[in-house]
């Protein structure tokens, strides 16, 4: 899959798409990921991207000519553009197995008061958040986007099994889980795991996901 990035702060991708199951994607040519310098496609010695908003108000817009002209350079058949803006549907799981099924996404960064809105009318296919919160810009966003979509990439967690059973892969959170000692401080693994049974172990573990889940996180469950 290819993911380009369009920011206005490019140097925040380094460090964290430069470690663990990223890196190893990058190098081992799952996920070809490309971070684009918006103020690239200004034409102006200020290298200008924001103007005041029509009819008053506080803060800035992103102004539409160096956005679409970045997005038309970028922009391929196959491409799908996203908007990372507080204002999107709400990013989940659901989402980033759909968006992992394509080749390529060009993932947009707000910033400021957000985009004109000739670019999210004309120019995206997509508007995505990742919740409820205000955040300085849309790199983060992005910088998420990226890693729950490459987890999903055939080949990027060595053992593709491992991403059908996580959290919100069946639309509960993960059951409870154990590790070596069988006993700490007092504290013993759940004898069902340690019995054999695996038809057990997994009936086990389908009833606490769904009891977790009705306790911590209820809206799931509708």
């Amino acid at each position: 899959m290819k993911i380009d990035v369009l920011t206005l702060f490019p140097a925040m991708f380094a460090g964290p798409l430069d470690e663990s199951i990223i890196q190893r994607a990058r190098k081992a040519g799952l996920l070809d990921l490309k971070i684009h310098n918006l103020r690239d496609w200004t034409h102006d010695r200020h290298r200008t991207v924001d103007d005041r908003p029509f009819g008053g108000g506080p803060g800035m817009l992103l102004k539409p000519e160096p956005l679409f002209e970045a997005v038309e350079s970028l922009k391929r058949v196959e491409t799908k553009v996203i908007l990372l803006s507080p204002v999107g549907r709400k990013f989940d799981q659901s989402i980033a197995r759909e968006l992992a099924k394509g080749k390529n996404l060009l993932l947009v960064t707000g910033h400021y008061e957000g985009f004109d809105e000739r670019v999210p009318k004309t120019l995206a296919d997509d508007e995505l958040s990742i919740g409820d919160y205000v955040l300085t810009n849309g790199a983060l966003p992005a910088m998420v986007v990226i890693d729950a979509v490459a987890r999903l990439l055939p080949g990027v967690l060595g053992d593709d099994e491992s991403s059908r059973d996580e959290s919100f892969s069946h639309g509960l959170l993960e059951y409870p889980q154990y590790t070596r000692p069988a006993e700490f401080r007092g504290i013993k693994v759940p004898d069902i795991l340690v019995s054999g049974n695996h038809a057990e172990i997994e009936k086990w573990r389908r009833e606490q996901a769904r009891l977790r889940t009705e306790k911590q996180r209820p809206d799931l469950m509708k």
